[in-house]
Parts: C-alpha cells; structure tokens; sequence
C-alpha cells in the first residue's frame, strides 16, 4: 500500500513529476481536459464495485477504531454517494474552463497594450482527512483548472483513496493526459504531511481539509502558501421578525442535515422577541440532537443540556448545538464577532432592513438570509464542486474552485517602445 520510494526523497519526487505534468496541462486544449475528466468519471462508474469495497474496509477499521458517528459518515461511501463524485467529475468537466480568460485589458497612452489572463497556480498541495471523495473534487478542480496536484489524504481512508484515485487515473490517461496530472500519497507515515509542508519552491500552494489539528499544523509549520480554514464555527441567528415554521425547520436542517460538514450550524442564536424558542428547541431535541443552553434556553425544555463557556468556540461536527438569547441582530452581530470563525453564518428573518444590514456587518466569507448553512458548499453555488473553503481574506475567499485555483498574468503587446 504505502510508496516505495524512501521518505526523503519521495515529495520531491512527486513534486518534480507533478511540475512536469502541469507544463503538459497547461498547454492542454479545453476540450481535451473536459474529455479526459468525462473519461475519469466512466471510470469511477466502471470500478464502483472495487472503490466500495475498499471503503466498507475503512469504515470497518475506523468503527473498531471508536471513531465518532458524525466522522464516520464523513468516511462511508454508498452507491449514491459514490454516484454523486462521479457526478461531480463530470460537471466539473462541462463547466467553462477560467485558463486563458481575460480578465480585462487597458491602452496605456504610450500604445502599449495590458491585458490580464487566468493562469494556473501550477502544483497544488491538497492534505484531507477522513472524506474520501476529496480525492475525486480535488483531482478533477485541479485538472480542469490546469494545475498538477499531490494529494495526501488520512489513513482512515487510505483504500478508498487509493482505489479512486486508481480509478480516475485510468481514465485521465484514456482521455490523452500524463498520469502524473494527479498523484496520491499512498503513505500513511506522517513525515509525508511535513515533507509537503516544506516541499517550497517544489509545491505552490497547500490547501489542508480537515480537522483543526491538522489545518492548525498545516498553517504552523508550511513554508508554502496556504489556502485554508480552521475552524467551522458557524451561526444561524433567528430574528424576532422570523418565520416561526421556516425558523424550526432552517435550524433543524442547519444543524442535523449532516452535522460533520464545516457547513453544519454549531450555535443557535435566538432573539429575545422571537415568539416560538420553544418549538426550535424541542424540534432540535426530537431530531436526535443535544442542545446545549443557557439558564433561559434550559427552562424551555427538560432536555437541554446547561451550557458551558467552552461551548461558544467549539466546532463539535456531531449532534450538539449550543444555543443562547441574544438581544436582537446587534446582539447577535456581537456574539459572532467575539465566537465566529468567518465561515459561514446565517439570519432567519421576514425584516429585509435586519437581513441586509446581518449580512453586510457579518465579515464572514458566506452570508445567507433565511436559507441553511449547509448550502456551504461549492456544488451548492454552481462550482461544480469546491476543493475547499477558504476563510481568510486574501486571493480566495469562501468555497475555492476553477477560479480560486488560478492566478494571473500581464501580457504586454508593444510596437517598439522603449521607456524614456
């Protein structure tokens, strides 16, 4: 299973392979690139036997582990699922390729003239933990988008990514690319994560998904750029002016659709005139979640769980919320400023004055009025998919696909100017 190459030298190895291989995508037609990605998903189609077994492996192992629920729905594939990532190869594929677009272009007075276009990043980095299907959204982005990736994923899932990545490389080589295009770290040994960390001037930019130790580490020690989030500490805010049924049912949907995503509401906030805190609360409740509350949200319901100071800043990606009584959206503002994570974070109202003033006060890289936070996600936002979600506020911002994997560069056509 694991890379025969000794460790110290087998990131610079995949590195030069990967450079080399992006040289050849970059100069790849955009057909030829949609071409190869349908070609890929035929054949995660076509191994989808294989690709499931390995995966009822890992669950197997990681449940005997004592890995939590919430984790191990990150790690299970069905038949649905597995469907789903191919699905999602091939509209990556059919979606219009950013290399090459202008970005704009301008006649200086001298004559010369600038224009701006799309380039890849060149080698992307991508270290995942527990979701195997990051190999597929993360290889197919990175193909579509011209760049070369190395992807490091988690033991956990270590047969999954290998069988899917075995899999998409059998059909990006039908397709006319190098196998080189996407490379998995078939290692399991952590020295791999560090050697990617420090791989500078041979990998471009690392992107970490992930829990918080890893993109904690990863933000730590890279000596190449970061692309990252650390934390999914995200609010839906229920205003007073809210909708009691859409509110119930937004928060259910928040917290319970899938709790393990970075997308799942982890805090409630609760406006003090809001008519109905008891049906959100037993809602909660009934749908299998723990609520954990302050003294006013614990009388409202035997089963609510006091809340302690540690739970406003924990990211729990399991069947726990805290919820609290706010003083209407600038207490609710407040509380995400001191708490929040600038993911995602969401206001429940019928007052279109308080939803447009949440959410251009929230500084957050997604904003949502009256909708779930587990649209989080760049399939949602028509990206196809995302290769992650992006937090900080430089290059990239929110869910990060074709666009976000790209740069820019001057082109500069003259007529013979030389500069005074």
């Amino acid at each position: 299973m694991a890379d025969a190459q000794p460790m110290p030298d087998l990131i610079p190895a995949m590195a030069s392979r990967a450079r080399r291989a992006a040289r050849v995508l970059a100069r790849t037609s955009a057909v030829q690139k949609a071409a190869a990605l349908h070609a890929a998903a035929a054949a995660v189609r076509r191994h989808a036997g294989a690709i499931l077994a390995a995966n009822a492996s890992d669950v197997a192992t990681a449940r005997a582990n004592g890995m939590s629920t919430a984790m191990l729905d990150r790690l299970a594939l069905d038949s649905t699922r597995l469907e789903e990532t191919a699905a999602g190869i091939a509209a990556v594929a059919d979606l219009e390729d950013p290399v090459g677009v202008v970005i704009d272009e301008s006649i200086r007075p001298n004559g010369l003239k600038l224009t701006r276009i799309r380039v890849p990043l060149g080698v992307v980095g991508v270290i995942f933990e527990s979701r195997p299907n990051v190999t597929a959204d993360a290889g197919a982005l990175c193909v579509k988008s011209g760049n070369a990736a190395i992807l490091r994923g988690g033991s956990e899932a270590i047969r999954t990514s290998i069988a899917l990545h075995a899999a998409m490389i059998e059909g990006i080589v039908e397709g006319g690319l190098p196998a080189d295009v996407i490379q998995l770290v078939r290692t399991t040994d952590r020295a791999a994560v560090g050697a990617m960390l420090a791989a500078h001037g041979l990998i471009d930019i690392i992107i970490p998904r992930g829990g918080k130790a890893l993109v904690a580490r990863v933000q730590a020690d890279a000596r190449v750029p970061v692309l990252a989030h650390l934390d999914g500490l995200n609010h839906s805010y229920i205003d007073g002016a809210a909708d009691p049924a859409k509110a119930r049912d937004i928060a259910v949907n928040a917290k319970m659709r899938r709790p393990g995503v970075c997308g799942s509401t982890e805090t409630i906030l609760i406006d003090r005139g809001f008519v109905d805190s008891r049906s959100v609360v037993r809602a909660l409740l009934d749908a299998g979640c723990e609520v954990r509350g302050t003294p006013d949200i614990t009388v409202l319901d035997s089963r609510v769980v006091p809340a302690s100071s540690e739970d406003w800043d924990t990211e729990y990606l399991d069947r726990i919320v805290s919820v609290m009584l706010v003083d209407g959206v600038e207490g609710a503002i407040a509380h995400i400023e001191r708490h929040g994570s600038d993911h995602t974070d969401a206001i429940i109202t019928e007052d279109a004055t308080v939803a447009e003033h949440f959410l251009s006060t929230v500084d957050s890289a997604i904003v949502l009025w009256n909708a779930s936070t587990q649209f989080a996600d760049g399939s949602e936002f028509g990206l196809g998919a995302e290769i992650g979600i992006a937090t900080g506020r430089l290059h990239a911002r929110g869910p990060v696909a074709l666009e976000g994997l790209t740069t820019y560069k001057w082109q500069v056509r003259g007529t013979g100017q030389t500069r005074p």
